[in-house]
């Protein structure tokens, strides 16, 4: 098996001295030689590059110390060591000038060789490590969107225990996570809500949005399809659905023994969604600014998308409706800003709605 041997770049204005250092490394590097800092910088251009240079730092018109700073200030070289001949002790002026290391004039094959070889040793090390870094960032991406896939199917398969035990479909569960990110964009700048919606907090409404209604699982079969109103006593029972979310994730959170915005927005939106900004909701009677963002958010969402869906007790309302009964909402069941925002976007909702039509039965 050939190896490739590693170029060294050797630059000194004397033939004779560049003729004893090429003999003190030919053996075990592939050399290649210079008679000014011009040439050096010129040979240094082209590929393969030299992977260090030994430069004479008295050289006429471009000394070492040059050579060393326009090699370090350029991204092709900046990486290449080079080390310096000195006549005098005058070390730290080189190290000043990016150099690796220093030899001593005159030369000392063995010292010469031991540096060259010190420093094409560091030099492969970095560049292993660097492989392995880029080679751990791959696995590590690899692994995230395996655990972020494995976590999408959980909420889908969650939600959906919720969802088709009633009269939604799984349609409605995209529709409302959809709705309720393209509010979030439109509010990315507003002063009251840029704090908290960064890119990632929305990428995590997106995930958290089809918990809304997980706490229905626990809702008695006569109630919750009933197809007819609910009494008093049944409402009241009902209501009882964003409790049993809030406390399914929650008890996920002790579990974990910690919590994240996935977690704390899945655990807001299933238990305040049915708040009205005008404090006449439940199950809290929270009002205004009270009610997290998130759950206010998905109030919206979840309204719209009830109202233009078809279901066994009540018929579907044209886009048009939904908007004006959402409107008229303002400022009473919804918060005034993400109905503006609402309006705003209002083609996209639609847009949503019709990618995302549900099966026509």
């Amino acid at each position: 098996m050939n190896v490739k041997k590693a170029i060294v770049l050797i630059v000194d204005e004397a033939t004779d001295n560049l003729i004893h250092m090429n003999g003190m490394l030919e053996d075990q590097y592939e050399v290649r030689l210079a008679n000014s800092g011009r040439a050096a910088l010129d040979i240094m251009q082209h590929v393969p590059r030299p992977h260090l240079v030994v430069v004479d730092a008295d050289l006429a018109n471009i000394d070492g110390y040059s050579v060393c700073q326009q090699l370090k200030s350029s991204p092709d070289t900046a990486e290449i060591p080079v080390i310096l001949l000195q006549r005098d002790s005058d070390e730290p002026r080189a190290f000043e000038h990016c150099a690796a290391d220093v030899v001593a004039k005159p030369v000392n094959g063995a010292v010469l060789r031991a540096r060259v070889d010190t420093h094409l040793q560091l030099r492969h090390s970095r560049e292993l490590l660097k492989q392995q870094r880029n080679l751990l960032e791959h696995v590590v991406e690899e692994v995230t969107a395996e655990l972020s896939q494995m976590l999408d199917a959980m909420i889908w398969a969650l939600a959906s225990l919720a969802e088709t035990r009633e009269y939604e479909t799984a349609n409605h569960l995209r529709r409302v996570q959809h709705y309720v990110a393209a509010l979030a964009r439109q509010l990315q700048t507003h002063k009251r809500f840029e704090e908290e919606l960064s890119e990632a907090n929305i990428k995590a409404l997106f995930k958290a949005a089809p918990l809304h209604d997980i706490g229905k699982v626990s809702i008695p079969d006569a109630i919750l399809l009933k197809p007819d109103r609910l009494t008093d006593a049944e409402f009241e029972i009902m209501k009882q659905h964003t409790v049993y979310g809030r406390d399914a994730i929650r008890n996920v959170e002790n579990a974990l023994g910690y919590t994240n915005t996935f977690l704390r927005y899945a655990r807001e939106i299933a238990y305040s969604h049915q708040e009205k900004y005008d404090g006449s909701g439940y199950p809290q009677g929270l009002a205004g600014d009270a009610i997290p963002m998130s759950a206010r958010l998905m109030a919206v969402a979840d309204v719209y998308d009830a109202l233009i869906s078809k279901r066994v007790y009540k018929p579907a309302f044209t886009h048009e409706t939904a908007m004006e009964m959402i409107r008229q909402g303002s400022g009473e069941h919804f918060d005034p800003d993400v109905v503006d925002a609402m309006l705003t976007v209002e083609e996209e909702f639609m847009a949503i709605a019709n990618r995302y039509g549900d099966p026509v039965s």
